[in-house]
């Protein structure tokens, strides 16, 4: 069986959380629930690694700010992971090259991550903290149950997944006039507090 339906879903689920991705793929490996999984992400540094680094997500993707800073740190990072999860489970399967399988991961994982950071910030543009808790933790069990769905069903998984993906950037269009809004009026209290910073100062 191709491993393109896994590549594709694991690419999805990188663009929203790489080091669960990661994670997980570990321990369904580890723990002998697949053999789709190559050894490498089963090792015990790279597990510890993941979960440590997941465990960091966990936290700064609930506080409203915090979580577009991390974004914007992941840009590169979540593509990567999804190129290179893809590049070793192609080479794990061997029905897909490792070049096909890691611009099918990258793309993917940019894709989510355009439209997870794309939702927070929109999100970020409400004074209340309760959305950003609630957004984190459905993602983080979105991944884990898409993912662990793939497991044993990945052409299904991967049409969820592709339907989310495709969702996601739909509703994504509908609000970046929401999030240049809320940009354009930060740009302008700031330039209101410089104007009144220099109104206050003393003369020369």
């Amino acid at each position: 069986m191709s491993v393109l339906p896994l590549v594709f879903t694991s690419g999805w689920a990188s663009g929203i959380n790489a080091y669960a991705v990661v994670l997980l793929l570990g321990v369904f490996g580890a723990t002998g629930l697949s053999d789709d999984v190559p050894q490498s992400l089963q090792r015990p540094e790279i597990l510890i690694t993941a979960g440590v680094l997941f465990l960091c997500e966990a936290v700064a993707d609930k506080i409203p700010y915090v979580d577009s800073v991390w974004d914007s740190v992941h840009t590169v990072i979540r593509p990567a992971a999804g190129a290179w999860v893809g590049a070793l489970l192609a080479g794990q399967s061997g029905s897909l090259s490792d070049l096909a399988a890691g611009a099918i991961g990258g793309s993917t994982a940019l894709a989510s991550h355009t439209v997870k950071a794309g939702t927070r910030m929109a999100i970020n543009t409400s004074p209340e903290p309760f959305s950003n808790h609630i957004m984190s933790t459905a993602e983080d069990l979105g991944v884990a149950g898409i993912l662990t769905f793939a497991m044993f069903h990945p052409e299904a998984a991967a049409i969820i997944a592709g339907v989310l993906l495709l969702a996601g950037l739909l509703a994504l269009f509908f609000l970046i006039s929401r999030i240049r809004r809320f940009l354009r009026r930060r740009a302008q209290r700031r330039e209101e507090r410089r104007l009144a910073e220099r109104v206050g100062q003393p003369p020369d």
